[in-house]
């Protein structure tokens, strides 16, 4: 007992004095097992918060519709804007130097005279620019595009020379529907040309079109506008279920029932219009237009009336483009530099 005596008091001696354990040594060939290990991408995201958007995504089942979605996307991202239309765009647009289509020093009413006949002033080739070809030079890119890919499709069909031959006879059998025309609504063979064209087809289409005219002012007369400086060939000045209109007689093989698929015609009809209003030729002024498309199969042709306030729209319409065609004479007259 003696001897572990001073044993028990060098123990309590000790544990005055704690000694830390010296950490294990560890030996390694690899330099890669001492570097700090890397955290990958996963251990840097917000644990909690993609938990949330996980419950968030996975709440939303069944009760879910289209019209809570789109409640939804309005109130995140505000109401849908919806693009304007190219149409409603154009419309916007104003002529830069505006002409009324209008002539205030003229009559609206002609002087009635049952022997005198209609006019026909012949045209005279000059170097003013003709409606036709105006519109020719200013038509839309995809109107264009549209009148390319049907004459490519018809060349596919018919070939180069069947084509030529197609284009040659509808325009004699246009020119023919014009001679008839005017054959019919010349006073004096007025009865004469009712009877000779009956197996016509066009003719027969515009049957219920010819009831309604009468008072023929001018058949196949030219029309220029001095101000601005353009002529053209009109087909007919006549009252329409009472109202004086320049009228142009078109043939189609498709129908076209509404006035948009008249695509230029109305642009044509209002250049004639604002000519006549101011061609000193003429002692009245036209304040109507009537577009009649006339079939080849003697279906009722379709009869287009442009009254006072649609003609004025065109008129617009007219003019940007009459300003279209000057601008690009301007800049093709303008020598390139070397």
């Amino acid at each position: 007992m003696k001897s572990l005596l001073p044993i028990c008091r060098l123990l309590r001696l000790l544990n005055r004095f704690p000694v830390k354990p010296s950490p294990p040594v560890s030996f390694s060939t690899s330099s890669y097992l001492c570097s700090q290990k890397k955290k990958s991408s996963y251990e840097a995201v917000d644990q909690a918060k993609y938990c949330r958007l996980v419950r968030s995504v996975l709440s939303r089942g069944p009760v879910q519709t289209p019209e809570s979605l789109f409640k939804e996307d309005d109130v995140l991202y505000g109401p849908v804007s919806k693009c304007k239309v190219p149409e409603q765009e154009q419309q916007a647009r104003v002529p830069q130097h505006w002409f009324p289509i209008f002539n205030e020093e003229k009559n609206v009413k002609p002087h009635t005279n049952g022997s005198s006949s209609p006019l026909k002033i012949p045209l005279q080739r000059n170097m003013i620019p003709s409606v036709t070809r105006i519109l020719q030079q200013t038509m839309p890119s995809e109107q264009s595009f549209f009148l390319e890919r049907w004459k490519q499709r018809m060349v596919l069909e018919l070939g180069e020379d069947g084509f030529a031959e197609y284009t040659s006879n509808v325009f004699l059998q246009g020119k023919q529907f014009h001679e008839a025309l005017e054959s019919i609504l010349s006073p004096q063979e007025n009865l004469k040309g009712r009877e000779e064209h009956p197996q016509c087809g066009y003719i027969k289409s515009v049957q219920h079109i010819l009831k309604e005219i009468g008072s023929v002012q001018a058949l196949e007369s030219a029309v220029q506008h001095e101000a601005l400086q353009y002529v053209g060939l009109l087909d007919c000045v006549a009252e329409y279920q009472g109202k004086l209109c320049v009228i142009d007689w078109k043939t189609s093989e498709k129908p076209k029932p509404f006035i948009r698929n008249t695509y230029d015609n109305p642009l044509q009809v209002v250049a004639y219009m604002g000519a006549v209003n101011h061609d000193a030729n003429y002692s009245f002024q036209v304040q109507c237009g009537l577009i009649v498309v006339a079939y080849k199969d003697g279906s009722p042709a379709h009869p287009h009336f442009m009254d006072e306030e649609l003609c004025s729209k065109y008129w617009a319409k007219w003019l940007l483009r009459l300003e279209e065609y000057t601008e690009k004479q301007k800049n093709q007259s303008i020598p390139k530099p070397e």
